[in-house]
């Protein structure tokens, strides 16, 4: 009798704006694995409670609506879709609207409880790219790949800076990396999923290291099994 078949996994964890997300797109695009951008999950969660007309305080009804979210993430050389039910809300899950919501279910337990598994399902064949916060230490701590990206305060909010003026925002760089440094001192200090590397994951410092470099160095990952 033969044993299930094992699915590769290729956890990509770390801080806002170390690069995870657009590392995790060039290894979909490259090995055609599937992708999880765990940080949708709980806006996706919000949203799809606001179009099934329930409650986010409903603790109950939201977990189910969680444990059965059917979203999808799209990767192509455009970049990438995040599809609800079918529905493209790539956009709409990133207003303040989407974000408020997120909030209220993510202070759910059941919910939280229901979105643990609900990330364990994306784990299919050929293999799959999990970028996130805690991919590798809470949701895959099984992983056979495990990468944490990480990058200094005054880098990412650099590159977070340039993102918003190309959107139009009025912001102060100086701020940004204030805010950045005291979420990163929250996130590490933290007593649930506190935003560490796992003990067996290749710590990636991207400060000053272009995307190709960064790709380059996540694929030898790959290539060490």
């Amino acid at each position: 009798m033969s044993g299930a078949i094992h699915i590769p996994v290729l956890t990509i964890d770390g801080p806002s704006g170390a690069g995870k997300g657009t590392i995790a797109r060039e290894v979909v695009l490259a090995k055609g694995w599937h992708f999880l951008d765990s940080g949708a999950l709980y806006r996706l969660t919000g949203l799809h409670c606001q179009r099934c007309g329930v409650d986010t305080q409903d603790a109950d009804l939201a977990a189910e609506l969680a444990a059965n979210l059917p979203v999808e993430f799209v990767v192509g050389a455009e970049g990438e879709r995040v599809l609800l039910a079918g529905d493209d809300v790539t956009a709409e899950i990133r207003t303040e609207t989407t974000g408020a919501l997120a909030s209220q279910v993510a202070a759910l337990q059941p919910v939280r409880e229901a979105l643990l598994q609900r990330q364990r399902d994306f784990r299919q064949p050929p293999g799959l790219v999990a970028d996130g916060r805690d991919m590798g230490t809470v949701v895959f701590p099984d992983a056979d790949f495990k990468v944490f990206l990480t990058a200094s305060a005054e880098e990412r909010a650099e590159r977070r800076y340039k993102q918003l003026k190309e959107q139009g925002a009025d912001v102060s760089l100086a701020v940004l990396t204030e805010e950045i440094a005291e979420r990163d001192r929250r996130d590490a200090s933290r007593s649930v999923s506190p935003l560490v590397p796992a003990a067996d994951a290749q710590v990636i410092d991207t400060t000053g290291i272009g995307v190709g470099a960064v790709f380059e160095r996540v694929m030898a990952v790959l290539a060490e099994r």
